[in-house]
């Protein structure tokens, strides 16, 4: 049976080495980093590049536009504001495919799967749609993932932050029917996204 199922006292990796919780003025609910495999040596620093949707950041991956440091922030791709929050496999995979698998890191309000590599944050919440600070975050801020603390950070005051909250307003979406109902009621991923 313990080669299927590994005991609690003995997990196949230790404490702190599967996934993280992740929490700081960029995920002030939380997000999750995936470590299955992989080894996140100190704090990962870079600019971020953000898009506000999978299609727009692959594409920007196949053109070279995305380099070695970068952090690719995808947006608006959590429970309401896709709706339904997609995985992110498709712009995960391109990074991996051109060789920037451990060089660059991924942060969304969106979801992967247990097949994605590289360093890969979703679930950040609060999501975009609902005025999270990922939807605050322009290009070239500057994003620390830490996680011997367990912090997600974008390296700006919370005045910088209180004044694009002002500014801010949520994308226009054309909504009907069922996903309209459901974009409306389903909660944060945080709380696992469900509805009531």
């Amino acid at each position: 049976m313990k080669d299927i199922v590994y005991p609690v006292p003995s997990p196949l990796a230790p404490a702190g080495r599967h996934i993280l919780i992740l929490k700081g003025n960029l995920a002030p609910e939380s997000a999750v980093l995936k470590l299955s495999g992989k080894d996140i040596a100190g704090p990962f620093r870079g600019p971020a590049v953000v898009f506000d949707g999978e299609e727009q950041a692959f594409q920007s991956v196949m053109d070279g536009k995305i380099k070695a440091g970068d952090v690719l922030v995808i947006r608006y791709e959590g429970p309401r504001g896709s709706p339904g929050m997609p995985e992110m496999l498709v712009p995960g995979g391109a990074l991996v495919g051109a060789g920037l698998g451990k060089k660059v890191a991924l942060v969304t309000d969106g979801r992967f799967s247990g097949a994605s590599h590289g360093i890969m944050i979703g679930h950040v919440s609060p999501e975009a749609q609902v005025g999270g600070p990922i939807g605050l975050i322009q290009d070239g801020d500057i994003i620390v993932i830490d996680p011997e603390n367990a912090t997600l950070q974008v390296e700006l005051t919370d005045d910088v932050l209180s004044e694009r909250r002002s500014r801010w307003q949520p994308p226009h979406r054309r909504l009907t029917g069922l996903l309209q109902k459901y974009s409306k009621v389903v909660s944060s991923a945080h709380v696992g996204a469900v509805t009531y």
